[in-house]
């Protein structure tokens, strides 16, 4: 789903300061408790680099953005990061990896569209693959500064991701708030 909010410049910079005191450590540390260090990483929606640098720490990692502004601002930032266009819907890449990460970025996706996500990443993960996706936890969607934000709680991602993943751990964690968000951890059956 194209996000308008992301495609300015201006909107890019605004979100960027917004997000820079997040602390995202947390979360992969998580992920490397179960995705070995070296494995290559699809990181789905790199935008202001923050993860992907964290990632990149442990990680063969491939940023991916939508935004062409924020593609422009990732590869300004980190001049030998590999950073591709790809739409987390569809993920039309032909590269396979071994993990996929995501923080709070697929609840832009329509119930309809995280179906298609999913099984998309079970096709480019290798054998055994891992994710890693954060999400924010409530019910219902909402539009946030021309963003679709669409909430789950841990049974409707636990339906969602079971027809193709074994999940390995799901837990309830705070970003700004007491519970805010879910960390999902699954594994390619």
């Amino acid at each position: 789903m194209k996000q308008e909010y992301y495609s300015s410049s201006k909107s890019v910079k605004e979100y960027i300061a917004a997000a820079k005191d997040v602390n995202s450590e947390p979360l992969v540390n998580k992920f490397k408790e179960f995705l070995k260090e070296g494995s290559s990483v699809l990181e789905l929606g790199s935008g202001p680099g923050t993860d992907w640098q964290i990632l990149s720490k442990g990680y063969e990692v491939t940023g991916s953005d939508m935004s062409e502004a924020f593609l422009s601002h990732l590869k300004a930032q980190n001049p030998s990061g590999n950073f591709i266009e790809l739409d987390a819907a569809t993920l039309d890449t032909e590269v396979k990896f071994d993990g996929i990460y995501s923080n709070k970025v697929l609840h832009h996706l329509t119930d309809e569209e995280l179906v298609q996500s999913v099984a998309r990443q079970a096709e480019i993960l290798n054998p055994n693959g891992v994710i890693c996706h954060s999400f924010w936890k409530g019910e219902g969607t909402e539009e946030f500064k021309g963003m679709f934000v669409n909430s789950h709680n841990k049974e409707e991602l636990k339906k969602e991701f079971e027809t193709k993943f074994e999940i390995l751990s799901m837990e309830l964690y705070e970003e700004f708030e007491p519970n805010d968000s879910i960390v999902l951890i699954a594994q390619k059956k």
